[in-house]
């Protein structure tokens, strides 16, 4: 597409949560919870401001949870069996319903989501939402399915451990015994017989480590094949056809792309076979595979996947930059490992399962993110995430209760992200320094979502050239007449640097050697770049900073 795509993840629970309370394991009556209805014409057009194309709305489908909404006929979750008291939104417990903490009104939940994609769409924004594949909650029971559709299990031979018409795998005769207790105040849990747990664990006793919560959905592989894992994928297993229909009943609803959650455990075989049916109803429809074995990059791509997450290579690198364990030199070889499939590549610094730039536990100063949010969006015409809150410098350091303070924020209690809290509703209370932090990322993302010389132009990497520049990156975007020059400051000081553009470059960017008068896109500032093969171009550059200069041939 001729847009770059900047992915704004928003963990929807928490995001409009007007509660300030943040009592340690509280409920949803004492914490509350964020609503549909927060996405409003004010906040949608504050996100749309940002540069951001499309909105991840995390945790949308219901999952288990603690809360009792069996007045409303959704069935009650044992609380032995969810994590947390609002509980992990990869642990699906109906397809075809929306989780109903996120509605003003419960029984018009489904409506209050479909109003939600229209008002999402009226900004020109996609709607991007989760799609999980491998597992189910261990309860997993439909009460939204449309007349015609089968439940998950609910023709299952529970006498075979595996068997291809299966949706499940299970421990014959044998009940759930896991390594850790499963009572709640004497009302124990029960699973006979046990199925398989979600992180491909085939016994009956999973760990405190496991995804103990869910269970391991069967697209017709035997695991415990005599002989090793054997493929039964003709006839059709019942699984492909069941989440295909899935995959369908949402496109149905408008979404404009899926969010594949640990797509590499599920056969490519099935990501072939379904998303091809559902480019041809949907044809504008996006892939995202979280998939992080590099040696299977090709392989999901192959399968119909437009983007993958690249975390093992480019968030790995550039984490390790960020905390002073890798020159930037690493940059470079990062993309160049996937340098056939780059436009492919999901590019990102946070999301909800890694820790925030500004914990203790990562880069403990969110100053540390603007050099790399300029590198990763604007470097390549791939994809760019940002997870909501990063942009304030949002810490992830709470003690939220079942997720302990990790430096992530938390996916599984009821809560209120302060700075969230703040940008959307009390701007007036940010700090200067949050309110900096959001102008540098809004001016950046907006450079990557509009200048056509990131969407559509070429790249060169400077650094092969520049092996002095340890900590800082430096690379040229060119488009038609637009070039843009960037140089990132990874360094906690302010530096002045020489950087050197080859005599190649000229030649393959067709960027005439002479002087061009230049501006630097975050403060307007002009200035003269004297561009040749013979000459150094000297920068200074502050800590932590990017200065990204445009001129026109």
């Amino acid at each position: 597409m001729n847009k770059k795509i900047i992915i704004y993840q928003i963990f929807t629970r928490l995001f409009g949560n007007r509660n300030t309370t943040c009592k340690r394991n509280g409920t949803v009556a004492e914490n509350g919870c964020g609503k549909m209805s927060f996405f409003s014409d004010k906040v949608l057009r504050q996100i749309k401001a940002k540069g951001v194309t499309h909105i991840w709305y995390t945790g949308v489908i219901r999952h288990a949870s603690a809360t009792d909404y069996s007045s409303f006929g959704i069935p009650v979750q044992h609380p032995a069996i969810v994590k947390g008291k609002a509980g992990s939104p990869y642990a699906i417990t109906d397809y075809y319903d929306v989780d109903p903490d996120l509605a003003d009104k419960v029984p018009e939940r489904m409506k209050e989501f479909e109003a939600l994609v229209k008002r999402t769409h009226r900004y020109g924004l996609g709607v991007i939402m989760d799609f999980v594949p491998n597992h189910v909650a261990r309860q997993y029971r439909s009460v939204s399915k449309p007349d015609n559709v089968r439940d998950l299990g609910e023709d299952d031979d529970k006498a075979m451990g595996f068997s291809a018409d299966n949706n499940f795998y299970y421990c014959v005769d044998t009940p759930l015994e896991p390594q850790f207790d499963v009572s709640n105040g004497g009302d124990r849990y029960v699973e006979c017989p046990a199925k398989a747990t979600g992180n491909d664990r085939f016994d009956n006793h999973p760990g405190i480590n496991d995804w103990y919560e869910t269970v391991k959905l069967n697209y017709g592989i035997d695991y415990c094949d005599a002989g090793g894992r054997s493929f039964h994928f003709d006839p059709i297993p019942d699984t492909w056809h069941k989440m295909t229909d899935i995959l369908m009943y949402w496109a149905s609803k408008g979404i404009d792309g899926f969010r594949c959650d640990m797509a590499e455990m599920v056969p490519a075989e099935f990501w072939k076979w379904a998303i091809s049916k559902l480019k041809e109803a949907y044809p504008g429809i996006i892939f995202i595979a979280e998939v992080y074995n590099p040696s299977e990059y090709r392989n999901y791509i192959f399968s119909g996947f437009d983007y993958l997450y690249d975390k093992v290579g480019m968030y790995d690198t550039v984490r390790a930059v960020m905390r002073g364990e890798a020159q930037t030199t690493a940059i470079s070889h990062a993309w160049q490992c996937v340098d056939d499939i780059n436009g492919h590549m999901l590019y990102f610094l946070e999301n909800h399962d890694e820790q925030r730039i500004a914990s203790d536990f990562f880069a403990g100063d969110a100053r540390k993110g603007v050099p790399a949010v300029a590198v990763n969006a604007l470097m390549q015409r791939n994809p760019f995430m940002l997870y909501a809150g990063q942009e304030y410098g949002e810490r992830g350091m709470d003690n939220e209760g079942f997720s302990g303070c990790d430096g992530r924020t938390t996916i599984f209690d009821y809560w209120t992200v302060s700075t969230l809290y703040k940008g959307y509703q009390h701007p007036e209370e940010l700090t200067d320094e949050e309110r900096r932090l959001n102008d540098e990322y809004t001016k950046i993302l907006n450079i990557a979502s509009h200048e056509k010389s990131v969407s559509m132009g070429e790249f060169f990497d400077l650094m092969y050239v520049n092996r002095n520049l340890t900590r800082q990156y430096a690379f040229i975007r060119k488009y038609k007449n637009e070039v843009l020059f960037i140089v990132s400051n990874f360094s906690d000081e302010d530096a002045s640097v020489c950087v050197s553009v080859p005599e190649h470059a000229f030649g393959f960017l067709g960027i005439p050697e002479k002087t061009f008068h230049a501006t630097e896109m975050l403060t307007e500032r002009e200035r003269v770049l004297d561009f040749s093969a013979n000459r150094n171009i000297t920068d200074d550059i502050r800590a932590y900073g990017v200065n990204i200069y445009k001129f026109v041939i």
